[in-house]
């Protein structure tokens, strides 16, 4: 359960607010009543901020499609498809 703490009772009592956040409830910090912050455990955002390798972004996905020296595509149902790339000018 994530508990909300005022900013200052935050700042006065940060060692409570930290030892919460390492018990595995992230802490939700306040100002004038509006969420702006979350304390939580490292391992907690090392989980967060973790990215798949094949999800690294468009151009990743642009470089893994098929070149001239790679002309097959295996689709789902585990036929091979024959691509005729196109030339294109730059």
């Amino acid at each position: 359960m994530q508990t909300q703490w005022p900013l200052q009772d935050a700042k006065n009592k940060f060692s409570k607010v930290v030892d919460s956040a390492l018990q595995g409830a992230p802490q939700v910090v306040t100002r004038r009543g509006i969420p702006v912050v979350v304390v939580l455990a490292v391992d907690q955002y090392d989980l967060l901020t973790q990215k798949e390798p094949a999800n690294n972004g468009f151009a990743d996905f642009l470089l893994s499609m098929p070149t001239e020296e790679k002309n097959t595509v295996i689709v789902e149902n585990h036929e091979q498809l024959d691509l005729t790339l196109r030339e294109v000018e730059f």
